[in-house]
């Protein structure tokens, strides 16, 4: 063993957060900077919190790793940093894309691909992802599949007549709301929604309709009518929506479990204690409300404020969360 290896494995990796990434999208607004403090631009939709995905990969905004990409630190600390069962499921690729979203306008109606298709057809991962609202204008909704009864017939037709959104189930949201996104069910996010985006990581996008509207440039967005088809499905509505009920201050409630990720919702006004001895992960903590620090034996504090993010490595056992009042989403893979 050389001596930058023995380094390597005797130095704690320590919590990390990372620079946001902003996207700026024709249906983006000035939320994420007025709400989250996110630098200001024009019609910023997204903020990409932590990010494998090729060419878009994260990059530790401070620390002793600060400029070092998250996939420099997959490659130098590996399992150490996400866990044993999670490097012998995906080596070197860091399985989960976390964002903050807001929809000044609606976003296109689309779908993703489940794994097979995607690896099949994009060499990627599939696409699935849950939604938590942080914040609805009055009227706000979601559309999430078709009207009950729907079948592929009636989907033709209303393509071919262009009247889609006849046959849209939409949904009225407000904040705490959350939504399972499985692969092949048709969505949009609606315009006044903000919200917290857990997913696989994956970039492909099959949109079926885009209300009409061109880009900044003038030109209408692609449609991807054809690959969309052998990926559509037409989920049990019942399964998708998984708001978190009778939750407790300074409890810990399991928002929703899927194969690819975890999700928990935090709402504390005292500190909590949380050990991650059984999940063999990595775990994420997205700030959706208050302030907060993070601590752990031998590590340097870490500070949190609402529409931040920060990766606690496999390595840490245990994580002491202080704060008066914070709500905070907690993901893992299981």
């Amino acid at each position: 063993m050389n001596n930058e290896t023995g380094m390597a494995q005797q130095t704690p990796i320590g919590f990390l957060k990372f620079t946001p990434q902003l996207m700026t999208k024709v249906w983006g607004g000035d939320k994420l900077h007025e709400t989250f403090g996110k630098d200001k631009g024009q019609k910023i939709g997204e903020s990409w919190e932590i990010s494998g995905v090729p060419q878009k990969v994260s990059v530790v905004c401070q620390g002793p790793f600060k400029g070092q990409s998250l996939t420099d630190l997959l490659n130098q600390y590996g399992k150490r940093l996400v866990g044993e069962k999670v490097y012998a499921q995906y080596g070197k690729e860091f399985p989960l894309l976390f964002k903050f979203i807001d929809a000044c306008e609606d976003l296109s109606v689309q779908l993703h691909p489940d794994d097979a298709l995607a690896k099949e057809r994009h060499k990627s991962f599939g696409k699935t992802e849950m939604w938590y609202v942080l914040q609805a204008d009055p009227g706000a909704r979601l559309v999430i599949g078709f009207e009950p009864g729907t079948t592929m017939e009636t989907y033709h037709k209303h393509l071919a007549d262009h009247t889609i959104t006849d046959i849209l189930n939409e949904i009225p949201v407000s904040a705490g709301d959350a939504f399972f996104i499985p692969p092949g069910l048709v969505h949009a996010i609606g315009a006044g929604v903000v919200l917290a985006e857990i997913q696989q990581t994956s970039d492909v996008t099959y949109r079926l309709f885009d209300w009409d509207r061109p880009d900044d440039n003038g030109q209408m967005r692609a449609l991807h009518i054809d690959e969309a088809e052998k990926a559509l499905v037409f989920h049990d509505l019942a399964q998708v929506a998984c708001t978190p009920k009778g939750l407790i201050e300074d409890q810990v409630k399991v928002v929703y479990e899927s194969l690819y990720f975890s999700t928990s919702l935090m709402r504390l006004t005292r500190p909590i204690v949380r050990n991650y001895y059984q999940n063999d992960s990595f775990v994420v903590l997205m700030c959706t409300r208050g302030s907060l620090t993070l601590s752990s034996d031998g590590l340097a504090l870490m500070q949190m404020r609402k529409g931040e993010s920060v990766l606690v490595p496999a390595e840490i056992a245990s994580i002491q969360i202080s704060t008066q009042d914070a709500e905070i989403l907690e993901v893992f893979v299981p």
